[in-house]
Parts: C-alpha cells; structure tokens; sequence
C-alpha cells in the first residue's frame, strides 16, 4: 500500500506545471491606467518643469498656481504617496518624503537629491505622463505574487462555472458552527465551499511557481486543517494545487499528501468535477 502511495505521489509531482500565467498576468493595465489617471492633470502640470535650466524659479511659478501638482512627484522616484515613505535627509534626520513637497525650497531639494533635477534639466525625460505609466508598470511587477493565487482561484471558479457547479466563494469559518468549534480559536476564510447531496466540501487553491518557505507552510498548515474539517460528519476538504514550486518541498507535501484525502492538480481537477456531478446538488 506504501508503495502505491508512493508512486501515486511521484506521478502528482510529474504532472506539475511550470506555471498558471497567461500573458494578461504580467501586467493590470487597467489598474495602472488608473493609478495614472488619478495624478495625470497635476503630472501635465509638472510637465513644466521639463528642460528648465532654473528650477527654482519654475517651481515657484507652479506653486503660486496650483501647489498640489508636487503631490504627483513621489511616484517619480517609483513610490506612491500613500506609503507614506522616509528617508534620512543631508543633515542625517529620518523625515518624511511628503515633507519635502510643504515648500518650494523642499521640492528643489527634493529634485536636486533624487537625481531628478538632472533628468529634468537634460530633458532625459519627455513628459512626465507617459514615464509615470512606466514606472507604474514596474511598481505592478511586485504584485506577481499575488496574482498568481488569485489566477488560480480565477481558473478553478471558472471550471466550476462551465460545468454547472454551484459555489461559494472566500466563505469565513464562522458561518458553520461545527467547522468554528474545531478549529477551536483559529478563524479560516476558505478559498470555496461546494455543497452536494452527499457532502460539503471545503476548498482551498494555490499555485507555487518557485520554493521558499511558503509552500512548507502551507502543506503544514493543511495537513493539520484536513483532519479537523474532515471530523464533522458531513464535511471534507479539499486541496487543490499545482506549480512545479512543490518540488522543493517533497518531505513535507508529501506528508500533506499522505494525510489529504482529497488532493487534486489541475492535470486530474477534473476527476473532483466528476465526483461532484455524480453527487449531485
């Protein structure tokens, strides 16, 4: 029996995918289409100071005018505003970025230091829009590993949908006292939670694309989850998961796997798909 669970481990592995991402997972452009229009009217304000030998005097101008265009300048260094970052200034204090943008004297120094006074004066830059987007588009880059988790959550919800499963989606703990009870203080948001004549199933998905210490967690946090939801009579969970990031993690997914009953890859998801019509709802 071992050696069968052994080698249905071993083809699990086989079956990963090198990734779930297809080419819209790179970049939110509509998300950062956004983010620019919210700063565009003060960015083509700031466009001003572009190729203006004295500074100085065109912020001053720009000031008199309109001094809430110099909120638009922190995302040029490629940090948003509402990070409300520090940085340690020329006499070694730990301040603020927004504080440089309260005077005109700040906002030279502000240039002058970030190196984009430089940029400015050499008109490196041709208009402060479109190099905005692009920073953007490198802040987004971070966002990755978010998206990842969540395409996968995107492609399993769409299986369910395109063969007629009804679901729940991020359903908290609480609302099924029993699940509540044995988890004991512990609260758990599950990813789905599908309903059939026979069973409720209660769903968690992911995708890992490398290793780290994540997946560790993760298969160790599941294997001590399965048994609990899997003591309510009625109840079972059900793991979903793919990404070739598993392989740096064999010993312990493969304790997850020996304890997890119900443990699917997108290569077999749809024998789960299967035993849910067959169940019924």
């Amino acid at each position: 029996m071992e050696a069968y669970k052994e080698q249905q481990f071993s083809q699990f592995l086989s079956e990963l995918l090198e990734t779930n991402a297809t080419l819209d997972f790179f970049c939110d452009f509509e998300k950062i289409g956004r983010n620019i229009d919210d700063i565009k009217i003060s960015l083509n304000t700031l466009n001003y100071l572009l190729g203006q030998e004295d500074l100085c005097k065109a912020v001053q101008k720009i000031w008199d005018r309109d001094s809430k265009a110099f909120e638009a300048l922190q995302i040029l260094i490629a940090v948003r505003a509402k990070e409300e970052r520090k940085v340690l200034n020329s006499q070694k204090e730990i301040v603020p970025i927004k504080k440089y943008l309260n005077t005109p004297e700040g906002i030279v120094t502000y240039l002058e230091e970030s190196g984009l006074s430089k940029l400015f004066r050499d008109r490196t830059i041709k208009n402060l829009v479109d190099y905005a987007f692009g920073v953007e588009v490198g802040l987004d880059t971070h966002a990755r590993k978010n998206r990842s988790g969540k395409l996968m959550e995107e492609y399993v919800k769409n299986i369910f949908k395109n063969n007629a499963i009804a679901f729940e989606q991020q359903v908290n703990s609480k609302n099924y006292p029993n699940i509540k009870k044995v988890l004991g203080g512990d609260r758990k948001v599950f990813d789905f939670v599908v309903k059939t004549l026979r069973c409720t199933y209660f769903i968690e998905v992911n995708f890992y694309h490398g290793g780290g210490s994540k997946p560790n967690e993760t298969a160790r946090a599941y294997t001590e989850l399965a048994p609990k939801v899997n003591s309510v009579e009625g109840y079972e969970f059900v793991w979903i998961t793919d990404g070739v990031g598993w392989n740096s993690a064999k010993p312990m997914f493969r304790t997850a796997y020996n304890t997890i009953e119900n443990i699917y890859n997108l290569t077999h998801i749809q024998d789960f798909i299967t035993k849910l019509k067959m169940e019924g709802q």
